[in-house]
């Protein structure tokens, strides 16, 4: 079920940005980036979807249901799409968003008639909206697990066993291997890893220490950049924008830079992040290095710019 601010590990907060001004944060995410699957090598990703699926039976039993709480320890809580989230990550796959309906706007869609493992199916039983309200993996022979409700939770369903998988299925999405690396790696893939690999290793501050691993927002930026081969020649946010060529939105790819302000319309950038594909952004910011989706109403309403410089 959709729960967009869930009230533990996954509560939206604000903190502030080393330059200031107040900007949108998330708490971490443990997760590292997928880097030795092929983008086109369907054994590969046949490979990962097994460990999917063998992580998601590993929690049958183990986890309970809950659309409020998100707790990734035993015993765990999760929301159906957090549950989907959580396998996903523990396997190096960021989705960067615990939300359905961000979800099903990620990869590629895929007929019914053409699923495969790994596949992320969508179902709406409300009658009110139009965001799917739940959400399942497929793990092959027509069935798929899901965290179903607080009287069944974790499950394995046959997509024919009952009627509501047939009159509430709204759509498919292939997620693999659109957010796997690809092979060889590009130039965008390798600052994405980069980003990820220093994820858990750096303190965003109020100052650059390079041999401390302590940076700012656009030094770490700055940072990740030099170690993928890159020279952006400032760590000044406002430079930092200056730099590069102009991208649309709507043209992203991995690596741009995407700069957002914290007042509505304002040219001047008060969060800078690093693009990681398939919607999602990598965020420096007083939290430490956190991930997202960029259709968080925030981003979209603080969106300024995006630069790709390479």
């Amino acid at each position: 079920m959709n729960k967009r601010f869930l009230t533990t590990t996954l509560a939206l907060t604000i903190g502030f940005s080393t330059v200031g001004m107040v900007q949108p944060t998330v708490q971490p995410i443990t997760v590292e980036a997928a880097t030795t699957n092929a983008q086109n090598n369907a054994q590969a990703v046949s490979a990962k979807a097994d460990q999917l699926i063998q992580t998601g039976k590993s929690l049958i039993g183990k986890a309970t249901y809950s659309n409020s709480e998100y707790k990734p320890t035993y015993p765990y809580k999760f929301s159906c799409a957090s549950f989907i989230m959580y396998i996903f990550e523990k396997n190096g796959v960021d989705l960067g968003t615990y939300n359905e309906d961000y979800m099903i706007q990620q990869g590629t869609y895929v007929a019914r008639n053409q699923l495969q493992k790994g596949d992320l199916l969508f179902f709406k039983s409300k009658k009110t909206g139009t965001d799917p309200d739940h959400v399942g993996m497929y793990i092959g022979d027509n069935k798929i697990i899901h965290m179903a409700d607080s009287k069944q939770n974790i499950i394995i369903s046959d997509l024919n066993s009952k009627p509501y998988y047939k009159d509430n299925y709204v759509s498919a999405r292939r997620v693999l291997p659109t957010l796997l690396s690809a092979n060889p790696a590009t130039k965008g893939d390798k600052i994405v890893e980069n980003a990820f690999n220093y994820k858990n290793k750096v303190t965003i501050s109020s100052t650059n220490n390079e041999a401390s691993l302590r940076f700012t927002a656009p030094g770490f930026v700055d940072f990740i950049y030099r170690k993928s081969g890159i020279k952006l020649g400032t760590t000044n946010l406002k430079e930092q924008m200056n730099v590069g060529t102009t991208v649309s939105r709507t043209n992203l790819k991995k690596g741009d830079l995407v700069y957002f302000n914290s007042v509505k319309g304002s040219k001047t950038p008060s969060l800078v992040a690093i693009y990681a594909g398939d919607q999602r952004i990598i965020i420096p910011s007083s939290s430490g290095i956190t991930t997202r989706v960029l259709m968080v109403d925030y981003y979209k309403e603080h969106y300024i710019t995006a630069k790709r410089v390479f």
